[in-house]
């Protein structure tokens, strides 16, 4: 499946899909050798059980039909019913998919409504600020063009052009803050995706025949690096606390944040060496290198849902079997929000499915309230939940 696909069907699950992208999808699907690829894809990202989802592409192909007709871009929760009654239709998942619990289907009172007191949650954007070589700090919005020397900015990347003169290693920051996120194009044509509350230090250009090395200072990262074979063999680094993967052209993930007692790192394609306490692990694609800060244990395990791994970076988050409390952490730091949970039994629900980080904080609680009955209270930039 090529990536165009790919990035439309998860607009289409999550809510996001244009007119013109579902008209795209349509076509794509009468090509019978897709529906598999189709089922397939829902099946590797855990969406939906697929031993209880039969797939008929005639009537997801119809309904996909309506929707262009009816030019909806949401399909709301009522719509559900009526796709059930397919029994066979993928945009099931639409309407519930984003979380799916054993008991989604119930038939329980609601016995209580959530409370809106005051809502002044925003959705997070594109933004970040640039610390240059001299301290001074530069503030990129979405829609804002920046430019100096060899670097420009739209608002949504920062990218760092080839410089011909260079003899010396300076340094810039990138800082996400919370509700934020960012792209960067590295002089040697590597890209780091950042997500909200990440610190990256870098150099402005890389020189010759030395490594090249950056810091994750805290946060998440997903790393595309330029091979060492087009810079005369000179090797990529990225250090964390208490870490440093050598690189030899791949791409992986790593999440360290700053609240959290362990480090991941994921390897999604090529090869990376994990150095740690004095020891070297290789990783293969598909393996996570988890480094828990405080007593240096680690763990070395195979990824299976490594969809949801780098999701945030598609513009989608994508939870498998999470908790209430890890799946609210992650969403807070994209809103902006305060967590409280008056009960553990709330904290600990589970559920799978996939947002879109263009949805409302509202949105989101909404789907979770309408499939657990789970009460919640918005006031000013806290929630409560029941």
């Amino acid at each position: 499946m090529n990536s165009k696909i790919e990035n439309i069907i998860v607009k289409f699950l999550t809510n996001q899909a244009s007119i013109a992208e579902l008209e795209k999808l349509t076509t794509w699907l009468e090509a019978k050798s897709n529906e598999q690829v189709f089922k397939d894809f829902i099946k590797v990202n855990h969406l939906i059980d697929s031993s209880v989802m039969k797939f008929d592409s005639q009537d997801t192909k119809q309904l996909l039909i309506e929707t262009i007709k009816n030019e909806k871009k949401v399909i709301n929760f009522r719509f559900y019913k009526r796709v059930l009654a397919y029994a066979a239709s993928i945009l099931l998942l639409v309407s519930i998919a984003f979380f799916l619990k054993e008991n989604i289907l119930s038939n329980d009172a609601i016995l209580s409504e959530p409370v809106i007191v005051n809502n002044n949650i925003k959705t997070g954007t594109d933004k970040a600020t640039l610390t240059l070589e001299d301290g001074s700090k530069v503030l990129l919005k979405k829609g804002e063009n920046y430019i100096k020397g060899n670097l420009k900015s739209n608002g949504e990347d920062l990218v760092y052009e080839k410089s011909k003169s260079k003899n010396e290693l300076v340094y810039n920051y990138l800082t996400i803050p919370t509700g934020g996120q960012f792209h960067l194009v590295l002089d040697d044509g590597s890209e780091v995706w950042l997500n909200s509350e990440s610190k990256l230090k870098y150099p402005k250009h890389f020189l010759d025949g030395i490594d090249r090395h950056v810091e994750l200072i805290y946060g998440e990262a997903y790393f595309d690096v330029s091979p060492s074979s087009k810079h005369n063999g000179s090797t990529f680094k990225v250090s964390t606390d208490q870490q440093v993967i050598e690189v030899i052209g791949t791409q992986f993930n790593i999440k360290a944040y700053q609240d959290e007692v362990n480090i991941y790192s994921t390897l999604v394609e090529g090869k990376i060496e994990v150095q740690s306490n004095g020891l070297n692990n290789t990783l293969i694609p598909n393996q996570q290198f988890v480094l828990n800060k405080s007593n240096l244990d680690v763990q070395i395990r195979t990824v299976e849902d490594m969809y949801s791994v780098s999701a945030w970076k598609r513009g989608v988050f994508s939870f498998r079997d999470m908790p209430l409390s890890e799946i609210m952490k992650v969403l807070s730091r994209w809103y902006g929000t305060n967590i409280s949970f008056k009960t553990q039994e709330t904290k600990n629900i589970r559920f799978n499915g996939v947002l879109g980080k263009e949805q409302t904080i509202e949105e989101i609680l909404n789907i979770i309230y309408n499939t657990n009955n789970v009460i919640y209270e918005i006031n000013d930039k806290t929630i409560i939940f029941e």
